[in-house]
């Protein structure tokens, strides 16, 4: 695809054609998706676009970790079945002050530690310096800090099982798309395990011998489940394999805005809220006092991972972050093996209400309008100074619900 944008009209034109064809319905959107540049339940794109078909979904954000290498497959994946695609990225970054506090925001084990996205970038992908070098070495500095993770398994591995070694450079090259997650390791030694034993005795005594006596949990047919004990029991901390990051793989928050903001999107901060037994971070338990704090810091756009959450949680935190002029928007990660559906659900598969189903589609409606507008003329939803156009939100949605149907209309006309 030359150029994704060249199959919408101009603004006009487009608005046009939305007052004479648009139904105005509520679409599902998953603005929150991460695929094989980073890790991925999925084994392709392809496979998240043909589920969302099947699922009915109607916009798809991709969010992977510090890449948007994938940007161009997914724009074509979506392209061809009437998807609108949404350009994301996430990037885990670092709060000197709140780390000095010992305040916790949304890494719950690491005071300071804020994991940030970025929506609505420009696509064809861009980014000036110094952002890319900096973006470069947060990327080469991750990949070594699992390569060093890597390294202690292959210390701890033989004396499980003779000759069981991992090879951190085959990982790379045949499971991911250049960025290595801990999550890859696990994987390899699932894959490798199911491959060298055929008796489950003997696979259940290779993880026993493993995690240093304690018995595997997890159902051997359930890989997802095993990678995550391996996971937990081996890499975090704690885990014999266990590394701390080093400085070095964090960039400051306000530097990771900026870089977003150059990037040409919209800097948002992904809440965790509450987990299953009610609790949530110090961060994050007033939202009057998050709302606040992420104004202060020039965040005007938040997003909610549904499945973490209650359903009451979800329509308390989101009418009131919509209330307050933030964007919202809701999606589902996919970022660990565990496969669910495109769909959005709140905790224990709890449908959506109505009212989280129209704001998370006018959130995505806001971000497909900023992309669009900053392609063809320049300027979204941000000015110069990253400030969001408030005023103009309802007008934006508009775009965007024209923008998400006009696609529609001209694939399955």
């Amino acid at each position: 695809m030359v150029n994704f944008w060249n199959i919408f009209p101009a603004k006009a034109e487009l608005l046009r054609w939305y007052s004479e064809n648009g139904k105005g319905n509520i679409s599902p959107v998953n603005a929150h998706l991460h695929t094989p540049y980073s890790f991925s339940a999925f084994k392709d794109i392809t496979q998240a676009m043909n589920m969302a078909v099947a699922e009915g979904v109607r916009v798809m954000g991709i969010n992977d970790f510090y890449t948007t290498d994938g940007y161009a497959a997914w724009a074509a994946e979506c392209a061809a079945r009437g998807i609108f695609p949404l350009f994301n990225i996430e990037y885990i970054s670092l709060n000197k002050a709140d780390q000095l506090a010992c305040l916790k925001v949304n890494d719950p084990g690491n005071p300071g530690r804020t994991y940030l996205s970025g929506k609505g970038l420009t696509f064809p992908p861009v980014m000036g310096e110094p952002f890319a070098s900096a973006l470069a070495t947060v990327r080469s500095e991750s990949n070594k800090h699992v390569a060093g993770m890597c390294a202690k398994l292959n210390e701890i591995l033989p004396k499980a099982e003779e000759g069981f070694l991992l090879d951190f450079e085959a990982i790379k090259r045949e499971m991911t798309k250049g960025m290595v997650r801990e999550r890859h390791l696990a994987k390899a030694i699932r894959e490798k395990a199911d491959k060298l034993f055929t008796v489950a005795d003997d696979k259940k005594a290779f993880y026993s011998r493993l995690f240093a006596g304690k018995e595997l949990v997890s159902d051997l047919n359930a890989p997802a489940s095993i990678e995550n004990e391996l996971r937990n029991n081996l890499l975090k901390a704690g885990g014999p394999a266990f590394i701390p990051e080093p400085a070095e793989a964090f960039l400051e928050s306000d530097m990771v805005c900026k870089m977003i903001l150059n990037q040409g999107g919209i800097p948002t901060y992904p809440f965790l809220a509450d987990d299953a037994n009610g609790n949530f971070t110090p961060f994050e338990e007033s939202k009057e006092k998050a709302a606040k704090t992420l104004k202060e810091r020039n965040i005007w756009s938040v997003e909610l991972i549904t499945t973490r959450n209650s359903l009451a949680v979800l329509e308390e935190y989101v009418q009131y972050f919509h209330s307050e002029g933030f964007v919202v928007t809701l999606g589902s990660e996919h970022n660990t093996p565990a496969m669910e559906p495109i769909e959005l659900f709140a905790r224990k598969k709890t449908e959506l209400s109505p009212i989280l189903k129209e704001i998370n589609y006018k959130g995505a409606c806001v971000v497909a309008a900023h992309q669009y507008l900053s392609a063809t003329e320049g300027s979204g939803y941000l000015d110069s100074n990253g400030k969001p156009k408030i005023g103009q939100r309802e007008h934006f949605v508009a775009i965007g619900m024209a923008l998400i149907e006009y696609l529609n209309f001209i694939v399955h006309a």
